[in-house]
């Protein structure tokens, strides 16, 4: 091999070895190294690393001579056995880790960053005139859809409103167990996942790594096919359904109608562009409703673009924030998936379907999991490394702004404009979840008080100082005032622990 162009594991659409202005050489081998050393590192779910490794060996299928696969304990071993000092070059890695690890290397090449719509010298333009006001996504969001014409009637959003939030807020329909939406696709496995889960079973007697969490049957993309077959089985049958119900939660039903794309997305399978665009044909075609088109649009021009790009722009102290002073150690259950130790219904269900799947929807994550631990003072470093190691389509780009701005307010409003968490009332609002839990959602004190009601109190009390001052917690914050019960609350908070609830 003369020259070589190196794919990470994240990297493994058409976008990263199509040779255009700032691509790789169209005659250059291409190189992928699957590195034992990076699941040593952390305790990954056991789904997540089976994913990772499926798809990086049916690329390599799919890519044959073309590629050389090295299979070695580093990526600095790797690429000593591939190219020895031969020249490569690589797309600009997705972690500040492996970033500055290529840019030392002195006989790789960085090209700019593929997968994403928003290029990384047009947001720091926008954030720069932006930053005194905040960098707010619905800003951000508005900014993308003219910038790419999406969804745009001349200069004007489609249907006349850019957000269409209120819309999509909807409670589950009363009594469903489950929404009725057409199932998802989901792939079969074949001989590169029973070799898969063969090297896992090994690597885990041998004692080299460990895993968290189940490996059933993959349900989840390995390969550009089933990417592509998972988008339109999605745009053409659940997408129409998609808005509405967004927000809601169902014991029997996790995955509702969401797209489960995430993963395909950040393996780099799907690109956004064909994502948002067949959505958008499909809304201009008559074949799904405006507001679950917007939904899905802001999910992927909005929201991941931003995270992506607020990762690089805020910088690796960004990691360190921890503005509300949290510190508690994530308790074993926690950190086990142990959901059968949980006797609150909601988290049980939510830490089971974790467990189980390394999966659950956007709200589960924030208003769950991400709630529950902040009231009790989590500490959010520690957080986001569970969801980078716990979520099949965790990685740090998409873990470190999601935790420690969206979910745990550890930046102290630089993402946000209020931490997002709530007692038991809106889990009953929005879901299921409720129903035959031993837990009452509008009792905060007593044998049967809620853990996220009372948690929701005691959290505004030990931040009465900071949220006072914050026009969307204000209110909350002077109802404090009006419980008479609220010694004998943070007592039983204090006497509750880290004990699973």
């Amino acid at each position: 091999m003369t020259r070589a162009h190196w794919l990470f594991g994240d990297q493994l659409g058409p976008a990263f070895i199509a040779a255009d202005t700032g691509g790789p050489d169209p005659d250059a081998g291409l190189l992928m190294i699957e590195s034992r050393s990076v699941f040593r590192r952390r305790r990954f779910h056991r789904a997540k690393a089976h994913l990772i490794l499926s798809a990086m060996r049916h690329r390599a299928a799919e890519l044959g001579d073309r590629v050389t696969y090295v299979r070695a304990d580093s990526y600095r071993e790797g690429l000593r056995k591939a190219v020895g000092r031969k020249p490569v070059t690589v797309h600009h890695p997705t972690s500040r880790r492996a970033a500055d690890f290529v840019n030392a290397l002195a006989n790789v090449t960085v090209l700019p960053p593929r997968g994403f719509l928003v290029t990384r010298e047009d947001f720091a333009s926008w954030a720069d005139a932006h930053e005194h006001g905040g960098l707010r996504l619905e800003q951000f969001y508005r900014h993308v859809r003219r910038e790419h014409d999406l969804l745009m009637e001349g200069s004007e959003p489609a249907g006349g409103r850019w957000n269409l939030d209120h819309d999509n807020r909807e409670s589950p329909p009363p009594g469903a167990r489950k929404l009725g939406a057409p199932a998802p696709y989901r792939p079969r496995e074949n001989d590169i996942d029973a070799e898969v889960r063969h090297d896992l079973d090994r690597w885990e007697r041998d004692g080299d790594v460990s895993f968290v969490g189940r490996d059933g049957p993959r349900m989840f993309p390995a390969s550009r096919r089933e990417a592509l077959a998972a988008l339109r089985r999605f745009v053409e049958h659940r997408l129409p359904g998609f808005g509405a119900h967004e927000d809601a939660m169902l014991a029997a039903d996790p995955v509702l109608s969401h797209s489960l794309l995430s993963s395909s997305l950040n393996l780099g399978l799907l690109h956004p562009a064909e994502c948002v665009d067949r959505a958008e044909a499909a809304w201009r075609s008559g074949e799904a409703p405006l507001n679950s088109v917007e939904g899905f649009v802001r999910q992927i021009a909005g929201w991941r673009e931003y995270v992506w790009h607020l990762y690089w722009y805020f910088g690796e102290d960004y990691r360190t924030s921890n503005a509300l002073g949290h510190t508690t150690r994530l308790p074993s259950w926690w950190n086990e998936l142990d959901a059968d130790a949980v006797t609150a219904h909601c988290l049980s269900v939510v830490l089971r379907q974790v467990r189980d799947t390394g999966w659950t929807h956007h709200i589960p994550r924030l208003m769950i999991l991400g709630s529950y631990a902040l009231q009790r003072g989590w500490d959010p470093a520690a957080l986001t490394d569970w969801f980078h190691r716990s979520f099949i389509d965790g990685y740090d780009w998409v873990m470190l702004p999601n935790v420690v701005g969206m979910s745990q307010y550890a930046d102290g409003g630089r993402m946000t404009t209020k931490p997002y968490t709530s007692g038991g009332a809106y889990i009953d609002r929005m879901s299921d979840l409720c129903g035959g839990c031993r837990y009452r959602p509008d009792r905060r004190v007593g044998e049967d008080a809620c853990p996220y009601t009372a948690g929701y109190w005691s959290f505004l009390r030990r931040h009465r100082s900071l949220l006072r001052h914050n026009a969307r917690t204000s209110g909350p914050v002077s109802g404090l005032d009006r419980l008479s019960d609220l010694p004998q609350l943070l007592r039983q908070e204090q006497e509750r622990g880290d004990a699973a609830p």
